[in-house]
């Protein structure tokens, strides 16, 4: 494994020596509001041009993974992919802003080929996959049937949940293992839907109950992140604590840092308990003070990568974080609320601009470059990501909302 992670860190120290270069042609300067949201309307333009282009090269069956600029070739996932929300996710967002008949079109026609996944019982990222698609559906574009579809989806979530672990299950592993990885933590808003319509407090139970679990044991003294707890499915005890995309065990994963900020902004809109609020702000304090984040607030993959400052920026870290900053700015004091805001400018000016975003008719119609899927394992490696796209997109959407 070692061995495998040195050649892939190697492979990425080549193209990010360049890369680095270009990123220290973005603009440092903290954008004035009316100048960034008329930056915003144009992106979301820009974003309806773009998701034209993913549509017509994106087989009937299938969902965008990731597109390889150098080849020119895509990566196609079926709909049982942990990602495969966010593409509909997109074209909703993108839908409200621009009006354009034809992305919800394409919408509706996608989350056909998605729904069956509301029965899956092999994955903890329903939410992703269902209430960042049906999710958002039923608010912009509502059909009655959505909601029996979330409703089973969180049904099927509910059946990784162990109640002697106290949380759910992330990845299926040998007998005896019960691992859980921070991502988790944004998988929880459906069920907080569904005890809401339903009336059934099993699904909020079981949401808290993994949220605290996930605090208890996930977080370090600072407040950053493990990205996997290995727990004994017959104990409860905490059996490793590690990482699988990061850069070590005891490393930082960027991405990683940005599900927890936002899951716990999550916990506190739906609980209103301040332990929730106290948690998002130390960890937006561990991001933003953190001495290797970059002055565009695009992060490194890794806060502790080994090639500091040539390593590869994350931007859709950048995107999920943005919009989480936005939300939790809504539930903090003024000095708070300003800095929070004042960060996330800078990172959805950063993603607006060269080399993030992609001019139109590039990228393969994906809005954003320079994401890092997974290094470890050297797959998506500085390349388009569905989500980095769905949170820039939510990220601008929520800064246009900002009172």
């Amino acid at each position: 494994m070692k061995q495998f992670f040195r050649i892939a860190i190697n492979t990425v120290i080549v193209c990010s020596m360049a890369w680095s270069l270009a990123t220290a042609q973005t603009s440092k300067a903290h954008p004035k509001r009316a100048a960034l949201l008329k930056t915003i309307n144009q992106n979301f333009q820009d974003a309806g041009k773009q998701y034209k282009v993913l549509m017509s090269n994106l087989p009937q069956d299938k969902f965008p993974k990731t597109y390889f600029p150098k080849t020119g070739k895509y990566e196609f996932s079926g709909s049982d992919w942990w990602c495969s929300g966010f593409y509909p996710g997109s074209l909703l967002y993108i839908y409200q802003q621009t009006k354009d008949a034809e992305l919800l079109k394409e919408n509706n026609r996608i989350l056909g080929v998605l729904e069956k996944e509301k029965f899956n019982t092999t994955t903890h990222d329903l939410g992703f996959m269902m209430y960042c698609s049906f999710g958002n559906a039923k608010d912009i574009a509502p059909k009655p049937e959505y909601k029996d579809i979330l409703i089973q989806s969180a049904k099927s979530l509910a059946t990784r949940f162990n109640p002697t672990v106290g949380c759910i299950k992330s990845w299926d592993s040998k007998k005896g293992d019960f691992l859980v990885i921070i991502d988790n933590m944004m998988n929880l808003e459906l069920l907080f839907w569904a005890t809401k319509v339903t009336g059934d407090s099993t699904y909020y139970k079981i949401a808290v109950t993994h949220a605290n679990t996930t605090m208890k044991n996930h977080f370090r003294p600072d407040y950053s992140s493990y990205h996997v707890i290995n727990y004994n499915s017959e104990t409860g005890g905490v059996q490793q604590k590690k990482t699988a995309q990061g850069y070590a065990d005891e490393s930082a994963w960027a991405r990683g840092q940005a599900w927890g900020l936002y899951g716990y902004t999550v916990m506190y809109r739906e609980t209103k308990n301040p332990i929730y609020l106290e948690q998002a702000k130390n960890i937006a304090k561990f991001i933003l003070t953190n001495p290797n984040m970059p002055a565009d607030k695009v992060p490194y993959w890794d806060f502790n990568a080994p090639n500091i400052p040539t390593a590869l920026r994350d931007a859709s870290a950048a995107s999920v974080m943005a919009s989480a900053l936005l939300e939790l700015s809504g539930y903090v004091d003024k000095k708070l609320k300003k800095d929070y805001i004042k960060n996330a400018e800078s990172m959805i000016y950063s993603l607006s601009n060269v080399p993030y975003k992609a001019a139109i008719g590039t990228n393969g119609g994906f809005l954003i470059e320079h994401c890092v899927g997974h290094i470890p394992q050297n797959t998506e490696v500085d390349v388009p990501l569905t989500y980095a796209d769905y949170y820039f997109l939510e990220a601008m959407k929520r800064y246009k909302e900002l009172k």
